[in-house]
């Protein structure tokens, strides 16, 4: 939860009624990640209503990624379901994913058939994200599938025991693998507030993605620049036979702007592709947790 201090109510009232109506043992587990809003009073008032209700407190805010880890890390069911709480993930649809898990799945996806309740952009940066991502990794990551889903204890141990903390949840749900299902439902709109993630923030989180899961950006500057030397030297070629047989052409000045500027344009693009992964590498280095629990009540 990130400043969800509209939903908290409605969220924890219809998450119990489900798992209630399940019949099974459960627990609720809100993380808490650095809301500046009412959020965490609200969280705590709540204890008294919802004795499965634990309340996990980061230290500031974190990130989606790291909450959902954080939470991860304190799970003690059988299962684990990893929601949203904003509501555009139907507690409703938990009863399905527990029935699918009972008869021996080990991961039930939940796939959003219906998306019209997210902006056009949106649908249609997530579809070409999906697409180009699955296009270049060799981990393929379900499409329309987000972080709404049910893992066995054994798959979220798993999770848990990777070391990287730089995390993109999405595609490490993928590559453990484990016997997997997947069930459909329609993606409702958010109950209250907005989003917290904007353009920005959905770009570098698809940065991360390509990043995490796959080198074919650097592999592409390889060949790039196996293609622009050949024709290089061909064009190279074709200039020193032409001086050789018709004489020195006037040198253009405006041509040879854009072939400056270009090759620099070239390198200064490949050099950035490469300062992504040393980035990562250095983050990876310092060895810093994911995220840090001030508190769990």
């Amino acid at each position: 939860m990130f400043n969800e201090q509209e939903n908290v109510a409605v969220f924890l009232s219809s998450v119990s009624a489900v798992m209630e109506s399940v019949g099974d043992s459960f627990e609720i587990i809100c993380v808490n990640d650095g809301s500046r809003d009412a959020t965490l009073d609200l969280l705590l008032a709540a204890k008294s209503d919802y004795p499965t209700l634990r309340v996990l407190n980061l230290s500031r805010n974190f990130g989606k990624e790291a909450a959902l880890s954080a939470g991860l890390s304190v799970a003690q069911g059988e299962a684990v379901i990893p929601i949203d709480a904003d509501l555009q993930d139907p507690p409703e649809v938990m009863a399905e994913l527990i029935a699918e898990w009972k008869k021996g799945f080990d991961v039930v996806l939940a796939k959003r058939s219906d998306r019209r309740s997210d902006s056009v952009a949106k649908r249609v940066s997530a579809s070409l994200f999906y697409k180009f991502h699955n296009a270049i990794s060799n981990q393929n990551i379900p499409e329309n599938v987000g972080d709404f889903r049910l893992m066995s204890r054994r798959v979220a141990a798993q999770i848990i025991s990777l070391p990287e903390n730089q995390r993109f949840m999405k595609g490490l749900f993928s590559w453990v693998g484990f016997k997997t299902t997947t069930i459909e439902y329609t993606r409702a709109s958010r109950h209250a507030g907005s989003s917290g993630f904007n353009a920005w923030a959905l770009w570098n989180f698809a940065l991360d993605g390509v990043t995490g899961f796959s080198t074919a950006p650097l592999r592409l500057w390889l060949y790039l620049g196996v293609g622009l030397s050949t024709i290089a030297f061909f064009i190279g070629a074709y200039i020193v036979m032409r001086t050789l047989f018709y004489g020195i052409d006037v040198p253009g000045y405006a041509s040879i702007i854009v072939v400056v500027l270009f090759f620099g344009g070239i390198q200064l693009t490949s050099i950035g592709v490469l300062g992504e992964y040393i980035g990562r590498i250095y983050l990876e280095s310092k060895r810093r947790p994911s995220f840090i629990i001030e508190g769990e009540y």
